[in-house]
């Protein structure tokens, strides 16, 4: 998030809550089988609950997930979990109070924990730690992170910075590849096996006798394009078929001008007859018209 915040678009170019739950069972008959409610923070939508269980009912649908700043999870979490939500992942890129102060700008580190342990406790199938290495910041808790796998059946993912924050913080020199990230996981934990994830966990981990794993995602290498099949539909109706291309196709206008279903489906499947072969591919036909992750959604 920019330091002076960004500029919010007013309530009625969002897609209000029924808008959202038709363009989810849309997207159920045309074979989108899970879904995730991220951000900016999906938690502060009034109506999460709500959208998680239409979801998770909904036809075709097989799991729903969340990626979540854990801030206000401990509170939700429960109501989450009985409306059908099947994983969460929590983005902390510090376990240090001050480094998370400096990243966030608020307190809350307490708060990000207590709705980790509280999320441990109930039966989700599937609980991970998104945490993006910035070097000579955060890179030497990799240690630390990699700790709390121990204990707890926890998935740990390493990711690479990408180019999508305000100061462009991802050209100073804090990038820190995948392949170095690897290498300091192998001398830390020499017996470290590797083992199988999902398509965007471009290499898992697991370390003799703890009970959670650690993944490395390859977010600014792009090395995980070819597996990609995913889709993004922005808070204000826009699909974005590639997080680098500025392309963007407009379902909310046609939900509003009364489009049928079917219309939808067209633009939705020529949305994705044109994402571009790769990451670079997208980046080089065009700069980002939204310079933060806040705007994109994740």
């Amino acid at each position: 998030m920019p330091e002076e915040g960004v500029d919010f678009l007013p309530s009625s170019e969002l897609l209000t809550t029924d808008e959202t739950a038709r363009l989810i069972s849309i997207l159920a008959q045309n074979g989108v089988s899970k879904i995730r409610f991220t951000g900016g923070e999906p938690l502060l939508h009034k109506e999460l609950v709500q959208l998680v269980h239409y979801a998770s009912e909904t036809s075709g649908v097989r799991s729903v997930h969340l990626t979540t700043n854990g801030l206000l999870l401990q509170d939700l979490a429960v109501s989450l979990f009985e409306a059908g939500l099947k994983g969460i992942n929590i983005s902390l890129d510090t376990l240090d109070h001050q480094k998370f102060v400096k990243i966030t700008r608020r307190e809350g580190l307490e708060k990000v924990l207590d709705g980790l342990r509280t999320v441990l406790d109930l039966p989700f199938s599937s609980v991970k730690l998104n945490v993006v290495f910035m070097r000579d910041f955060n890179h030497t808790e990799i240690g630390d992170f990699i700790e709390l796998t121990k204990e707890a059946p926890l998935t740990v993912r390493f990711i690479e910075l990408m180019p999508f924050d305000a100061h462009q913080i991802w050209k100073t020199g804090k990038f820190l590849g995948a392949e170095l990230i690897e290498e300091e996981i192998r001398l830390l934990y020499p017996g470290v096996e590797l083992v199988s994830g999902t398509a965007t966990e471009h290499k898992l981990f697991r370390i003799c006798g703890y009970s959670g794993r650690v993944g490395i995602i390859p977010a600014f290498t792009r090395s995980l394009c070819g597996n990609c099949n995913r889709i993004r539909l922005t808070a204000d109706g826009k699909i974005r078929n590639c997080l680098y291309s500025d392309d963007e196709f407009d379902l909310k206008a046609l939900i509003r001008d009364g489009a049928s279903d079917g219309k939808i489906t067209r633009e939705i499947h020529r949305a994705m007859w044109h994402k571009p072969e790769d990451g670079w591919a997208a980046q080089k036909l065009g700069d980002q018209h939204r310079k933060s992750m806040t705007q994109i959604g994740g």
